[in-house]
């Protein structure tokens, strides 16, 4: 599915390990794929590709980022990454908006949840900008160790037709 600067497709053993290898600088090494060996292991298993996740391509570019989805009773969580090297370009919001548009169409979402750990205040204001709100607060266990996060939930409102 496309839109003017983004197209997502299903994640391919290559984008998976192009993924995987992406460095992160300074504290955002945080995200680095290698920190935790359980969310590398899902990257990597093949069951999740093109059903949880998705590769993201921009214009002229191959594999600008990717989306990862999880469907829960009340809500589908979004985990994305945008390539290290394009981070701090102003292309956040867009890409966010991207995976909300897929999001609706592929999964019928109606309402988005993410997590954020908490000391990526750059990647916040990109959320709250498209629309997402603070529900909560929480530590959670990853990466060797236990780490504040915010919980963050949008709405979709209904399209006209």
């Amino acid at each position: 599915m496309a839109d003017s600067l983004f197209t997502v497709r299903a994640m391919t053993a290559d984008d998976a390990l192009a993924v995987a290898a992406w460095r992160y600088p300074d504290e955002y090494a945080f995200y680095n794929w290698d920190a935790d060996p359980g969310d590398l292991a899902e990257l990597l298993d093949p069951a999740g590709w093109g059903r949880q996740y998705f590769a993201v391509d921009g214009r002229g570019r191959a594999r600008v980022g990717f989306f990862a989805f999880k469907a829960d009773a009340e809500s589908l969580e979004i985990g994305l990454g945008l390539r290290p090297d394009l981070t701090g370009d102003g292309l956040g919001l867009a890409f966010v908006e991207a995976g909300i548009q897929f999001a609706e169409k592929r999964f019928g979402a109606r309402s988005l949840t993410l997590a954020v750990a908490e000391f990526n205040q750059r990647a916040v204001t990109v959320y709250r900008r498209a629309g997402f709100e603070v529900v909560g607060y929480y530590q959670h266990e990853t990466n060797g160790g236990t780490h504040p996060f915010v919980k963050m939930a949008r709405k979709i409102p209904p399209r006209d037709c």
